[in-house]
Formats: structure tokens, sequence, C-alpha cells
């Protein structure tokens, strides 16, 4: 195993790490032959560590006090403590506005919560989760209830049903993350195996791993990669489906593949993994869209109409300039169509750069860098960030970009974003902060995506400074080539197909020497 990465010999900031334990490994250290302490059980139990603290981040939004009617326990948010102890997570208010308390099931039970929409009647809301999120709410909440009935019999120790809520909700995030670095682990390839590491301590996921749902994505996401990495299209369609169907983001994953594919002479397995992601999909969909088509379309709906996020650029721009954005002031319950048009087209022009870069690069990029750079031009375009779904970039940087310093900084500066949002949610009245400071992080985060941007595309065509990519170590005659790419690891390189060339090119980006007309024996007939 000497063609082994090994961190605390190659890498200063692991070198230093590395001094809590011993320093870095020996010289003469069997590497690779560990029965028990192998480099994946190191990551999840990193990643256990990381999640209770995460989970403790949150605690003190779950706690209780007799302040209900006669004594009895509610939540403890006074002094607006979901926001001065910085553990707000959608999970908890969310259990009673979307009648999840009440038992109901998500897309059938509907409310209004007091706005109207441009007739000047009351919208009518309902979940407003795609569905695999929303049926993973509506079983959190089925545990939740009996556990709770539980613990009136005194059989299991009893809180507020909310509280228990949150907690079912936690443990199923948290396998979700677990699976994604396990996923993450697998696809950085037997020789960078202590890549995941920072997908396991990443500070991203010590503040949001329990904001939101959003690990449930995350898993089926690199999931589906890992299933296209082991030549499984079919299973990785099938989990960018399922994954898509938690949150849209793991279908843009399809768009890399097919440029890598369309390069590769691989559409083939590009169009079983389609066909994988689309019967999932619908196979999810399809029941709660017949049965619910108002409560299913909510998702939609609610996406369209709402205006540009705190945490987008589009509101960076306008905080501070004074800018009313592109549809000017908007009326209650008015869709900002002019913004939804841009934000598309900027995702557009993006994805066909990428596309550009895919079919113009010396050698094929790999699949987690294309897939880092479409998910992260979506984030950037888009009228929506919100906090939580800088969890999607945490596994596609740490692979495509497998610099420890640089996603470390990128990292904190992304978790640290957290602080201001809460301060200026508190107001400045009750002494906390104004917009600025708020929108003023924000960019500061959008340019440290950018720059992650312009490293990876950088080192698409500068091949030779990837890491992940080496030349064949001392006796290896095997060369690295892209431990994700499954039917495109290793395969011919075929720009021509698209470019108009008729190179053929190795996977090391090398041209394969021309044969002369009538072969050998013409060679030698015209000495």
């Amino acid at each position: 195993m000497q063609d082994r990465d090994l961190p605390s010999r190659t890498d200063t900031l692991a070198a230093g790490a590395s001094t809590l334990i011993g320093g870095p490994v020996g010289l003469h250290a069997d590497i690779g032959r560990q029965r028990f302490f192998t480099p994946l059980r190191v990551l999840l139990a990193l990643s256990l560590a990381v999640l209770a603290l995460s989970w403790l981040g949150k605690a003190p939004c779950i706690q209780q006090y007799p302040g209900g009617p006669d004594g009895a326990q509610t939540l403890d948010w006074r002094g607006s403590r979901q926001y001065v102890a910085m553990c707000y997570s959608d999970t908890i208010p969310l259990y009673g506005i979307e009648k999840l308390a009440q038992g109901e099931f998500p897309y059938k039970s509907s409310w209004t919560d007091g706005s109207v929409g441009p007739d000047g009647q009351p919208v009518i809301r309902h979940m407003e989760y795609p569905v695999l999120s929303g049926l993973y709410q509506y079983a959190a909440m089925r545990i939740a209830k009996v556990w709770h009935a539980g613990a009136d019999a005194g059989v299991l120790p009893g809180a507020l049903e909310v509280v228990i809520y949150f907690n079912v909700v936690a443990a199923g995030l948290a396998l979700a993350w677990l699976i994604t670095v396990w996923a993450s682990s697998s696809l950085s390839g037997r020789r960078r195996p202590w890549d995941a590491v920072l997908i396991a301590v990443s500070p991203l996921v010590l503040v949001h791993a329990f904001t939101n749902f959003d690990a449930l994505a995350t898993a089926f996401a690199m999931g589906g990669l890992l299933a296209w990495a082991r030549r499984r299209p079919v299973l990785a369609g099938v989990l960018l489906g399922l994954g898509a169907a938690a949150k849209l983001y793991p279908a843009l994953l399809l768009g890399p593949l097919l440029v890598l594919c369309i390069r590769s002479g691989r559409m083939r397995a590009w169009w079983k993994a389609t066909a994988g992601a689309v019967a999932a999909w619908a196979a999810v969909n399809l029941p709660i869209a017949v049965l619910y088509p108002d409560g299913w379309s909510e998702f939609f709906r609610l996406n369209r109409s709402r205006p540009m996020d705190p945490d987008s650029i589009y509101n960076v721009i306008a905080s501070f300039t004074g800018w009313t954005g592109f549809d000017g002031p908007l009326a209650q319950g008015e869709s900002p169509s002019t913004l939804n048009l841009v934000t598309m087209a900027l995702f557009a022009a993006a994805c066909v750069g990428i596309l550009a870069i895919g079919l113009t690069a010396r050698r094929r990029p790999r699949v987690a860098q294309l897939c880092f750079l479409v998910v992260a031009a979506f984030l950037l375009t888009n009228k929506v960030w919100s906090p939580q779904y800088s969890l999607w970039l945490v596994p596609l940087a740490v692979l495509a970009l497998p610099h420890r310093r640089i996603l470390l900084a990128w990292m904190t500066v992304d978790a640290l974003v957290w602080v201001p949002r809460m301060m200026f949610y508190l107001g400045v009245s009750n002494m906390g902060l104004p917009e600025q400071w708020f929108t003023a992080t924000v960019l500061v985060r959008d340019i440290a995506v950018v720059a992650l941007c312009a490293l990876v595309i950088r080192q698409i065509y500068r091949p030779g400074e990837d890491l992940v990519r080496t030349e064949p170590p001392p006796g290896d005659g095997q060369a690295v080539d892209d431990p994700a790419g499954g039917v495109l690891d290793g395969a011919p390189d075929v720009p021509g197909r698209v470019l108009g060339r008729n190179a053929v090119s190795r996977p090391g980006g090398t041209r394969r020497p021309r044969r002369r007309p009538g072969g050998v024996r013409a060679v030698l007939a015209r000495r």
C-alpha cells in the first residue's frame, strides 16, 4: 500500500493535527492492514462525534419549562431563544404549522396562514416539501406519537411530543449523513481514503446537520454516484431519482454524467441511469399527485411565488444598493416572474459554460468536478440559498478538490454565516445586527464558492495539478483516472464526437499514434 496517500506526511494541516495522537505515521508503519481501525471506521466515528455536537447545538431549542396552561410543559423559546442561542431548526415549528402535531397526512391536510393571493382570496397552504421529505416527516411523526403514548403509559422516558419528534428526525438525519460519509469515502478511491475526513468533521455539518432535512438528499445523491462508480447505472438512477423526490438537486447530477458519457461514447449507461431516475421519481410522486394534486403541487407553487431569499446574491445587491429587484415591489401573493426568468437564464448560461468546459478540456474531467460545478452554479444563480443547502456542496467539493486547508477555510466561512443570520433575525431593536452585517458575510461566502469553482476549472484544464489523478506508482502499472467514473473510468476519451476532431486520446490525455494506410506491410513495401 505504498501508493496510498498519507495526509499526516503530505499535508501540513493533517500533520499538525496528528500531533494530538502521537504525530505523523511512521516510515515503517504497516499501512492498510489494520483489522479494526480502518479509515472508514475512523471516519464514521468522527462523524458520530460531530453529529453529537451538532445535536447539542440544537438542544437549547428543545428545552421545556412549565409555561403552558395550568403549569403544563411547553417549549422554552422565551426571549427569542431560537436566535440568541442560534439553535433554530425548521423541524420544530413545522411540526405544528404543517399539522403534523394533529396526526394529519401531509399533502392531504391544508391550512391558511393569513396571506392572500393576487385575487384577494386567502392562500390555502399544504406541505411545502417534495414528497419523500414530506413522507419522512410523517413517518417520524407516527414514531413520535407511539413513543409519546409509551411515555404516558410509563413504559418509555417522556418529553413533549415535538421534542420526541425532533429527536426521531435527528436520528434519521444522522444515519443519512453517515451514509453520505460512507459513500463519499468509497468514491474517493482506495489511494485517498482520508479525503472524506472533511465531510465527517465539516463545520457545516456541525451547524446544519439538523437544521432541515437535506441530509436525506445528500445520502441519495452520493449513494447514486457510488452506484454509478460501481458500474450499476440503473441503481444509480434510482437513487438519484429518490434523491430528487426528497430535494430536487440530485437530479442535476444527471447533467454532468450526460456530458461525460457523450465525450466517452458511453450513452447507453446514461440512458439506463436516466430511465431509473425517472421511474423512481414517478413511483414516489405519482400516487400523491393523483390523490392530492393541490398538496403535491405546493412545493412548485411556493418556489415559483417566493421572492429572493435573504441568502441569495440578489438580496445582497438589494441590501447594499436599495435596489427593489427585477420585479419592483411585489404585492402580497404576487410571483416575481422576471426574477424567476433571470435565475433560470443565468443557470442555463452557467450550464452551457460547464458543457463547454467538459468538452474542451484536454482530458475528460472527473465526475465529481463537473457535479460540483453544476450544483455550485445552481446555488449561486438561484433566488433561494437556504443555509442548509451548503451541505449539498460538502461531499462534492471534497471529491472535486481535495485540498484540506482551502476546503476548511470555505466551510468555516460558510458555517459562520449562521451567526449574523440569527442576529439579523433577532432584530436591531432586540440587540441584533443590521441586515448588511448578514449580507456582507453572504457575499464573502459566495466569493469563496466562486473561488472553489475557479480552482476546480483550473485543475480540469491542468490535470497534472489534480491530486486525485496520478501517474502509475512504482510497482503498479495503473494510473488513477476517475475513482467515481464507473463506466467512464479509463474509457477512451473521444472529444471528436462533439467537437469534430478525429483524435482519440487515452485516459492520460496522450494521443494514440495513427496507423499508416496499409499497416506494416505497406511500410515495408515502400522501403
